[in-house]
């Protein structure tokens, strides 16, 4: 018995659990209040892609089979196969059966319908990968051609990270989806509903909560309170979570609580605090109990209470994220697309974590910087960060981590990284960025010795005036050369592209994918996705759509509002782009069609780009500003060097030199110094080490160094110590 269920509804990703109710849990257990969670999705997924879900699934849709189209009854006919072969891959998938590889690549395993006839491509797209990937990809078809018997037999809403995701896009009225629930339960509703009601029985919760991160967890969610309001009338029943926090902001609606009791705001933790408290204490819902965020019905309306004056909890109070109770052995890898991050969101689990609430910067134009979640920033100090780190990879065994951070801050990054490699963690991890010049070549060459493998960032539109326009604090220059001190330091980035931003023109479109091309063909990027332009209520953009260009459609706010459907006054139809920006960004990501000229992507007439050829290879040629800031922090990650006294004779003069070797992980280097500027850097590579105490800056160094000798600007430029800059010795 439990005080609250925390549910996680069909569907978000098969690979690792979305972090919204481990993060909550991980709170309540600091209140001693227990609570039990749940990822209902992927445990839906699992019974269905099973021996006896598929049994099931092909029974439910054999009546039909003469209105099928001919790919379905191809997987109807192979049923059998499918029946035999389903719990073999999803344990190969779980990372339980890698002998499997070997026989899903020979061939003449899994039955194979539509999915496979683009295998020609797929050859190309993924090269010679290795064959648990291969595997892995395979499977993933495989999975994708009974998905599209489930659309095409069962439920035309069905998909693997979303579910009825239409009726929570942008839903105005509640009317569809509402109408929706009054109808019969679908298959995927009865699979959903049998889990739910055996862990209800189990758990004996209080309280329900549901946490909505996508419009394609909505209809679950809605199906699942309806269930507990006519089956478990005396539980209550709560939503939070990213759909309603930016969607649900003006809810007007009273059907809406027919299923919830509560809808909370913004940070989760005090809301459903508080909430539960009115619960626990089994009192009358009152105008007078203190609330925070949290719309309810009164007196049969729709009312928000923000009455408590109790405050937010910091950072270091919400304690670390637990995710016990959930599946981890259980979820699926799958590898869909030949895009390299992509591989990252789908393959593998990873612990989430957020570096800092909020986002440092807070000002593009296109984000939701009015909300709170964008809003109020709050880092959260290194040292906290990776005990949770450490605390995580004790509670689930896995060390890999993705920071969920809107853009994690580089001052933080370093210290998370620093801290990192003092403690001599093995992990690995990635996040969101801006390409700021913040992200020296020492600073990325500290994060992948930390165990840093991506990072993702919004270049958006590669247009000085566009980025100008979006408030974004970066040139196309600057994002060239921070992308390749990313690149040469090891470090995969991914670039976040878009099209149809308010004024763009057609010549701005095209002159942003030369940008993009040359970009891909210096080799500073190696993995990208356009996206286009959306307007929603929260964004500058959309809160001042005058200033900005646009006319948006007005409607009536009675359930959802956030994307917003507009007119560009431009009156450009951004939509015939889509295809060629993302065909040609395919070819570049796999390192070919560089010389095709930019109309070769589109079946309609485009302006010549304006930007010249060796536009970004001028940028990355630039001079490198050589000076060092006075309080810039020294860090040396190398180890102790073998050290050799030697004699050298000039024109009859002989003096004393040190001979320094060094070894890192993939080679020997040496360098040679005056025996006393040699005794003298041993001792301060000791002191400036990673695993020291000391935290030493160049002014520092630079009073100690003129203590004994002059000039300590000769000494730190000399090609001895440029050697020791390229391998390890950095400047923070």
């Amino acid at each position: 018995m439990k005080d609250i269920l925390l549910i996680t509804p069909p569907f978000t990703q098969l690979n690792t659990p979305y972090p919204a109710t481990a993060y909550i849990k991980g709170f309540l257990n600091t209140k001693n209040i227990s609570a039990y969670q749940m990822d209902l999705g992927i445990e839906v997924i699992l019974e269905m892609f099973s021996k006896d879900g598929l049994e099931s699934l092909f029974q439910v849709s054999g009546s039909k089979l003469e209105e099928f189209g001919p790919n379905s009854q191809r997987i109807f006919a192979l049923k059998d196969d499918y029946i035999k072969s389903i719990d073999s891959v999803i344990a190969f998938l779980q990372g339980k059966n890698p002998s499997l590889a070997r026989q899903i690549c020979s061939g003449n395993f899994l039955p194979e319908a539509s999915r496979f006839d683009q295998l020609d491509d797929m050859e190309f797209a993924f090269g010679s990968m290795g064959m648990q990937d291969k595997a892995k990809h395979l499977a993933t078809l495989y999975l994708e051609d009974l998905s599209d018997f489930i659309v095409e037999c069962i439920d035309e809403n069905f998909g693997f990270s979303r579910y009825a995701e239409r009726l929570g896009r942008s839903a105005n009225s509640f009317d569809e989806l509402y109408e929706h629930l009054q109808q019969e339960v679908t298959f995927i509703d009865k699979i959903t509903i049998k889990i739910l009601k055996e862990r209800i029985e189990e758990v004996q919760p209080k309280l329900v909560c549901f946490s909505v991160p996508f419009p394609g967890n909505l209809y679950s969610a809605f199906r699942c309170a309806q269930f507990i309001k006519a089956n478990f009338p005396n539980v209550k029943t709560a939503m939070g979570g990213g759909f309603p926090n930016t969607e649900l902001r003006e809810l007007k609606d009273q059907r809406v609580f027919k299923f919830f009791d509560f809808i909370t705001l913004d940070d989760g933790e005090l809301p459903v605090e508080l909430v539960y408290n009115v619960i626990s204490n089994d009192s009358e819902i009152s105008e007078e109990m203190p609330l925070k965020r949290t719309f309810l019905l009164e007196n049969n309306q729709v009312v928000y209470k923000n009455n408590s004056t109790r405050h937010d909890y910091k950072q270091s109070e919400v304690g670390t994220p637990d995710y016990s109770d959930l599946l981890l052995d259980k979820y699926i890898s799958v590898i869909e697309v030949a895009n390299p991050m992509h591989s990252l969101w789908s393959d593998g689990r990873w612990n989430k974590l957020t570096m800092a609430h909020g986002c440092y910067w807070g000002k593009c134009t296109f984000c939701d910087i009015s909300l709170d979640y964008i809003k109020l920033y709050e880092p959260i100090a290194a040292k906290i960060l990776v005990d949770r780190m450490e605390e995580l990879i004790a509670q689930t065994g896995e060390n890999g981590f993705h920071f969920v951070d809107e853009a994690a801050p580089p001052a933080l990054m370093r210290e998370v990284a620093l801290e990192i490699i003092k403690r001599k963690l093995v992990v690995t991890w990635w996040t969101n960025i801006r390409f700021e010049k913040s992200f020296t070549a020492d600073l990325c060459l500290l994060l992948k010795e930390s165990g840093c493998i991506a990072v993702s960032g919004g270049l958006e539109v590669a247009s000085d005036r566009l980025l100008e326009l979006i408030k974004k604090g970066v040139t196309i220059e600057q994002v060239a050369q921070v992308t390749r001190n990313f690149k040469e330091s090891g470090i995969m980035v991914h670039a976040y592209l878009m099209y149809g931003y308010p004024t763009q023109t057609i010549q701005e479109t095209v002159d942003s994918l030369e940008m993009v091309r040359q970009l891909f063909e210096l080799g500073v990027l190696q993995s990208g996705f356009w996206h286009q332009f959306a307007m929603t209520a929260h964004s500058p953009v959309g809160m001042f759509p005058e200033e900005f260009g646009v006319i948006p459609e007005q409607n009536e706010i009675m359930f959802a509002n956030n994307d917003i459907n507009f007119k560009d006054k431009t009156g450009i139809n951004h939509d015939k782009f889509s295809f060629g920006l993302k065909k040609s960004l395919f070819n570049y990501m796999h390192g070919i069609c560089f010389d095709h000229d930019l109309q070769d992507w589109f079946d309609f007439k485009i302006p010549k780009t304006k930007i010249s050829p060796d536009f970004i290879y001028n940028c990355l040629e630039k001079e490198h500003n050589f000076s060092v800031k006075p309080n810039a922090k020294i860090v040396w990650i190398g180890g102790k060097p073998q050290t050799e006294i030697f004699t050298k004779s000039k024109k009859g003069n002989s003096w004393e030199m040190m001979k320094l070797t060094f070894h890192n992980k993939t080679k020997t280097f040496d360098i040679s110094v005056n025996a006393e500027e040699g005794k003298w850097l041993v001792i301060t590579l000791e002191r400036i080490s990673v695993y020291s105490d000391n935290k030493v800056t160049f002014a520092q160094l630079k009073t100690d160094f003129e203590q004994k000798w002059e000039d300590f600007e000769l000494f730190w430029y000399s090609k001895p110590i440029l050697t020791l800059r390229q391998f390890g010795l950095l400047t923070l």
